[in-house]
């Protein structure tokens, strides 16, 4: 039998917190409502998301990993590579652009950078917004997918600290 955390939640007579140790405070019946209407937005995405999800999805651009209609805290972004802690939105006509503003600014807190294009510019120059999310993925701060154990693209002074080696010593 699988629980859904609303079941859980009765089960401890208290509804738990949820957001994976980031103190989003919230609880599982919200949690369960955000999910589900994140599912109902990736079901029926718009034009202007469908076509961009076609050039994001599966690692197309620079290899990024995307997702759509992704949840965050109280949020749900439209598209989000956590690697790179980018969330790109698009933008339809009826966006108020206070909101949006305080908006990224709470999701800044969470360490995501958030990047907006219009719908417009989806529809009619998808070359151009692809090469604007790109150019985001370049200027975030990721970690290098498999560092290396000998400290490569360390000064060699910090890798023999690292590693307790000496080069010298060593044979080329």
């Amino acid at each position: 039998m699988t629980w859904t955390l609303r079941d859980q939640a009765k089960q401890l007579n208290t509804p738990p917190l949820q957001g994976r140790g980031r103190g989003w405070g919230l609880s599982a019946s919200t949690v369960e409502e955000l999910q589900s209407r994140a599912r109902q937005m990736r079901n029926n995405p718009t034009e202007p998301e469908k076509r961009l999800w076609r050039h994001l999805s599966n690692g197309q651009l620079e290899g990024a990993k995307f997702r759509r209609q992704q949840v965050i805290g109280w949020h749900i972004a439209d598209f989000v590579c956590a690697s790179a802690k980018l969330i790109v939105e698009v933008d339809g006509d009826t966006h108020d652009a206070q909101a949006d503003r305080a908006r990224d600014e709470i999701l800044a807190q969470q360490g995501y950078r958030t990047i907006r294009v219009t719908n417009g510019e989806v529809m009619a120059n998808m070359d151009g917004v692809l090469q604007f999310i790109a150019e985001a993925l370049h200027q975030a701060d990721r970690p290098h997918p498999n560092p290396s154990p000998e400290g490569e693209g360390l000064a060699a002074v910090e890798a023999q600290k690292l590693l307790g080696i000496s080069l010298e010593e060593s044979v080329g």
